[in-house]
Parts: structure tokens; sequence; C-alpha cells
């Protein structure tokens, strides 16, 4: 990843790709952008006017340490916590910006916080969730293949690696048009970030686009995209 000049400011972004050519008109679009984002817990400012875009087939980067906002960052995007000031703007296919409560349905998210339901199977996890938004029953189990998950075997009882395949699955099980990946990686073996990795390659390669945040440099590959690196100071 290229090197990034660092500045005073809590939030800054430098664009270091050329623009991606227009995804295949068959593909639905996506954009996201936000400018100004700010953010408060009581005295602590944890974002402090922060902005960065996305376009369809790109990703948008996201690193900082701990305690730099990146999680923060990514709940305002994706619907979960309203920011104190500034602008988000997610769009798909031409459609006028959704509210919150729509980029919460319409966005895949993957957080280490994000919780299942321990007493229920992995097939039973994706099941429910399928129902609840009226996606086919075989799309659980198809990821579930594709990320070589036990169907039959409780949540709770899952390896952290499995946990954070599980948590990918949830995620992809409405096919998303926009992902928001929060330390995306974590607790994989080298095998299972392969398989994820492939996974946002294919997500990318049909027109989705990402934000993906972590508290170090992500390698970036090759059928990657990159928009542009937003890095927080803590």
């Amino acid at each position: 990843m290229p090197s990034i000049r660092r500045g005073a400011a809590v939030g800054f972004r430098r664009p270091y790709n050329p623009p991606v050519p227009p995804a295949p008109s068959t593909a639905p679009m996506v954009s996201l952008s936000f400018t100004g984002v700010r953010r408060r817990f009581g005295r602590l400012s944890v974002l402090a006017g922060v902005s960065g875009a996305a376009g369809a087939g790109q990703v948008l980067v996201v690193t900082g340490p701990n305690g730099s906002g990146k999680s923060t960052l990514l709940r305002c995007l994706a619907g979960l916590l309203a920011p104190d000031a500034g602008e988000i703007e997610h769009r798909e296919a031409g459609s006028e910006p959704l509210t919150a409560a729509e980029r919460r349905l319409r966005v895949g998210y993957v957080a280490p916080d994000l919780a299942l339901y321990e007493e229920l199977s992995t097939a039973e996890n994706l099941d429910f969730f399928a129902r609840l938004r009226r996606v086919p029953a075989t799309r659980g189990g198809e990821l579930l293949d594709l990320l070589s998950l036990p169907r039959g075997r409780a949540a709770g009882a899952l390896s952290s690696g499995m946990r954070q395949k599980l948590r990918w699955a949830w995620a992809l099980l409405h096919r998303p048009r926009l992902l928001l990946l929060d330390e995306p990686f974590q607790n994989l073996d080298t095998g299972g970030e392969a398989v994820v990795r492939a996974l946002l390659a294919e997500h990318l390669a049909g027109g989705g686009a990402a934000a993906l945040a972590q508290p170090v440099e992500v390698t970036v590959a090759d059928d990657w995209q990159v928009a542009e690196h937003v890095e927080l100071a803590g």
C-alpha cells in the first residue's frame, strides 16, 4: 500500500488509484460517499470531520489505531449510529439516497462484536435471517458450503475463526451491494482468509462496493480497485 502523508487532522483522505471503469450495465450500480462526519461520546470526540467515497467495483480502506473511530465510522455508515454532523449518501441503481433505516436493511456488515444466536446451529441461524430478509433458504446452505462451515454445529460451539466465517455468511446472505467490513480477517487462518478475500473480490467484480476497516495497513489484492485510503488518528 502506498505511504500516506500524515497530518494533525483526525481524519483525512488521499485518492491513490486511477478511476475505475464503469461496472457492466447488467450489474446494479452502487455508490457511497460521506462528508464531514462527526461523532462524540460525551466529551470524547471520536470522529472530527471524516470524508470518503467508493463506487461500484471499489473498496474504501480505513486504517487507524484502536480507539481512532474506525468501528464508529462504519456503524454510522450502516445506519446503526447517528452522526452528530456530516452527510452520508448511499445510493443503489440510481436511487435517491437511502435513509438510515434503509441502509440498515441493505448493507452487508461484518464486525467483531456481531452476535448470532449461539443456541442455534449455523444452518438455523442463516435460515432464520433468510426468512427475515425474504431470501431463498438455499442461499444459506450455499454460503455454508463456500465457507466450509458445518451445518449442524451450534454457533456457540464454533471456534473463533468459524464464528468469523459465519459473520461473513450473514453479511452476504441477501447479496448486498455495499459491504461494511470491520476487521474482516480477524481470527481467520490462511485458508479462511483466502476464501473470504475471494468472496470480496467476486463482490467487487460484480459491481458491488466495500468499506474495509483495519487497525493496521491492509494487504491490497491485485483484483481490488482501491478508491481511497482514509487514515484516522488516535
